[in-house]
């Protein structure tokens, strides 16, 4: 994959206050054009043998691939949990002003 390519990446958060101060530093960090917060979502899944069922809420971050290392590294970094959920997404298509916008964001100087 191409390191100009953008890229969707998906990370969820035990509430929203959590995934605002994420959010913000990723954008700060310019490893991100933009943060989405999704309302509260619940996931269930299976941790430590048992089912657990919470509520959570997503981040969709568009980023470029050459910024998924570091957006990685800054994620594990400051997620609460000991296991986050980190996928990248490639786009197949998407407005071509937009993601020109996304490589623009994320470039560093």
């Amino acid at each position: 994959m191409d390191n100009d390519n953008v890229i969707l990446v998906l990370t969820n958060l035990p509430d929203r206050e959590t995934a605002k101060k994420l959010a913000s530093l990723i954008v700060t960090e310019k490893l991100a054009a933009c943060v989405n917060i999704s309302a509260d979502i619940l996931s269930i899944y299976n941790w430590d043998g048992e089912q657990q069922a919470d509520t959570e809420v997503q981040l969709m971050i568009k980023t470029r691939q050459a910024c998924y290392a570091g957006l990685e590294a800054l994620i594990i970094a400051q997620h609460p949990y000991d296991l986050p959920e980190i996928i990248a997404i490639p786009l197949v298509a998407g407005l071509p002003a937009y993601l020109d916008w996304v490589r623009k964001e994320t470039e560093t100087p």
